[in-house]
């Protein structure tokens, strides 16, 4: 079976068909260019990914380039977390550049604008040059100063070089047309004085370039040939573009601004100064929160740099914004620490647990094992003795027969240990629970190889020994905000939408004593509970973890169920349903085994079959074992069909299709790839 061809998105595509044109690879060069003004986040992971992926894809160098030209936001501390960042990403820069080491020779350049004409000073007030644009409907109104002498321009700019003006008073702008359709290009400002120092120039210069006039010159000087920008800059193009055409050198190459959607993640805010709010108001204790979408907050919750890259692979480069679900970026965190955390114990709203049958002062010592999804993870012992912690919802007196943890009368297995036996209870007097008393099956023990080590029960629950236990804090994050879009509301600000619960503090949890030799950063799984990091404000004495993410996305069964693919009268058309999905199975278990004309015809069969099928009765296959992979390869053709006839996409779909993407049969990474 020939290998599937590899799915080039659309940047791929416009670099190939450059190759194969005029453009060498050694002419190949990329640039990541943050402006230090903020932390980077989410979004700039997926800037920082593809531009260095695709240094890596054609083994082209890769720029940092900080666009630091405006000192009034920019700040040392901001580029030091950026490079910090993109070196946890796992990405190294070829160069590390800076806007203003160009800050001379854009003004050279700036000058000789002057001199042929294409450039002026103006001294109005930024508030009538804005009247003066016009509209997108009607022509600008050209400025007075327009016409004026090139001497006099020339003078003019000599003197806000040399400081003689104050903020405001005077802007160079380009002479392009004030007519122009697109509005950047109704003479732009080039300079604007700013009596501040650059943190790297420092007072060397009060006149600083606009962005539109440094990002194009700045790409040609540093020759990079793709100049990868997000949607917004579409419009700039044509003006980076008119830049380019000032200055450039036929024998050089000529960088191409081309331009992708940006990654917008549902449950957050994304922009730097909504970001600097809520560090600003106290809302967050500083850029790097665990529940801010900034690189060094996921850092600090746990999310690994693989969990980072894989997100911004699974959701892809686009030429429409969109938002992802935040639940596909968990699924991700998810599947990495699924593989890598160490499975340990904790409790974290404990209840004392005394099994009367076990001898006092017995202490044993259980062997874990680290992680069963990971070869030669090893294993580490966990101390057992007579009373213990469990959580204090894994026990009810009285409870009906969905509930598969301890009861009075009903047994459940602790973890790693026996199988135990609720007795009775100790009340305070308000009526609380303070003890739970139990027997154990003392030829229970697990691994042990005795009879009763192998019998099966409902329930199994993690525990810590009362006298080895360790006591920890643990900190539960939420999502930030409740509404799922909290800055797309015209009448209301973002932060009305502030979730009130997005940090629960747990001050006197339990922690088995494996954990206190954890480093910072260590990765862990709280068996039933979640994953967890260790966070930075840990001391020798004090163990702090952070909740990364739960097992499962708790946030799903709170969203109104997906829509139906359409509403079937429950007659003998349902019925009609359920046979093709049985149809659809049917044909799928030999899927694997065709080739040819026949395995074209089943995967006909199966699209057709599937115009009949609904969500509800495809989402439980998602599921399917592993090693079914045509009954999965049958799921994901349907699954397509569903979703271009107006399904939509929900975490699930994603969490499925991205299985699909990572499986070993090519067959369903090329229906997964299609998707």
């Amino acid at each position: 079976m020939t290998e599937a061809p590899e799915s080039l998105n659309f940047i791929e595509q416009i670099i190939e068909d450059d190759l194969k044109n005029e453009l060498s690879t050694e002419q190949l060069r990329f640039r990541f260019p943050p402006e230090p003004n903020g932390y980077l986040h989410i979004g700039h992971a997926a800037s920082i990914c593809l531009n260095f992926g695709l240094g890596q894809k054609y083994n082209a160098p890769v720029n940092l380039r900080f666009d630091d030209t405006n000192p009034d936001k920019e700040e040392q501390e901001y580029v030091d977390a950026i490079k910090n960042d993109i070196e946890w990403l796992g990405f190294k820069w070829d160069t590390e550049c800076y806007s203003s080491d160009y800050f001379q020779q854009l003004y050279d350049w700036a000058i000789a604008l002057i001199k042929n004409d294409k450039a002026y000073a103006d001294g109005q007030s930024s508030e009538t040059i804005a009247e003066q644009k016009g509209t997108p409907t009607t022509p600008g109104v050209a400025s007075p100063h327009r016409n004026q002498s090139v001497e006099e321009n020339l003078e003019i700019f000599e003197k806000m070089k040399n400081g003689e003006f104050e903020a405001g008073r005077y802007v160079l702008r380009a002479k392009i047309d004030m007519a122009s359709p697109n509005m950047l290009m109704r003479d732009p400002l080039l300079y604007r004085i700013i009596n501040r120092a650059h943190h790297r120039t420092g007072s060397d210069w009060c006149i600083y370039p606009m962005y539109d006039w440094a990002h194009g010159e700045s790409d040609y000087i540093e020759q990079v040939s793709h100049s990868l920008c997000t949607l917004e800059f579409k419009s700039h193009r044509e003006l980076y573009d008119w830049f380019l055409d000032q200055i450039i050198d036929p024998e050089k190459l000529r960088p191409k601004q081309r331009e992708f959607a940006r990654r917008n993640l549902s449950y957050t805010v994304m922009s730097k100064r909504k970001l600097l709010e809520l560090v600003q108001s106290k809302t967050v204790t500083d850029w790097d929160d665990p529940r801010m979408p900034t690189i060094s907050g996921l850092r600090r919750r746990g999310y690994t740099p693989a969990s980072i890259r894989k997100f911004s692979d699974l959701s892809g480069i686009s030429k429409r914004d969109s938002v992802t679900d935040v639940s596909l970026l968990e699924f991700c965190i998810r599947e990495d620490l699924n593989k890598t955390a160490t499975r340990v114990m904790g409790v974290l709203d404990p209840v004392k647990l005394i099994i009367t049958n076990y001898p006092e002062g017995k202490v044993e010592m259980l062997t874990a094992e680290n992680n069963p999804e990971a070869e030669n993870a090893g294993t580490h012992e966990i101390p057992f003795s007579r009373e213990l912690y469990i959580e204090r919802e894994d026990f009810k007196e009285e409870a009906g027969n969905k509930f598969f943890r301890l009861t009075i009368g009903n047994e459940v297995r602790l973890k790693s240990a026996y199988i135990i036996k609720g007795e009775s209870v100790v009340q305070d007097t308000a009526g609380n629970i303070t003890e739970i008393r139990c027997t154990c099956d003392l030829e229970s023990r697990s691994g042990s190889g005795t009879e009763a080590s192998t019998r099966k029960v409902k329930g199994t629950l993690h525990w810590v020994s009362v006298q080895h236990a360790i006591k920890a804090e643990v900190r539960e994050y939420d999502r930030l905000f409740l509404d799922e879009a909290p800055d797309s509301h015209e009448d209301k600000d973002f932060m009305e939408f502030i979730n009130p619960d997005s940090l629960k503090i747990i001050k006197t949890a339990y922690v088995e004593p494996f954990l206190q030799e954890a480093k910072l950063g260590d990765k862990f799984q709280f068996q039933r509970l979640g994953y967890f990091t260790l966070d930075k404000d840990t001391s020798a004495d004090h163990l702090v973890f952070n909740k990364t993410v739960g097992l499962k996305d708790s946030w799903a069964k709170q969203k109104p169920e997906p829509a139906k693919q359409q509403s079937h009268p429950q007659n003998n058309q349902a019925q009609g349903q359920r046979s093709a999905i049985n149809e659809i199975q049917k044909i799928s278990k030999k899927y694997t085994n065709l080739s040819g004309a026949k395995l074209e015809a089943a995967r006909a069969d199966i699209a057709k079959l599937a115009e009949n099928v609904s969500y509800e009765e495809l989402e439980p296959l998602f599921n399917t074992a592993a090693k079914k992979v045509g009954t999965r390869i049958g799921v994901m053709i349907s699954l397509g069909v569903l979703l271009k006839n107006g399904l939509e996409r929900n975490a699930a779909i994603d969490a499925f299709i991205a299985a699909g993407l990572e499986d070993g049969n090519e067959l369903l990474v090329a229906e997964a790839k299609g998707m």
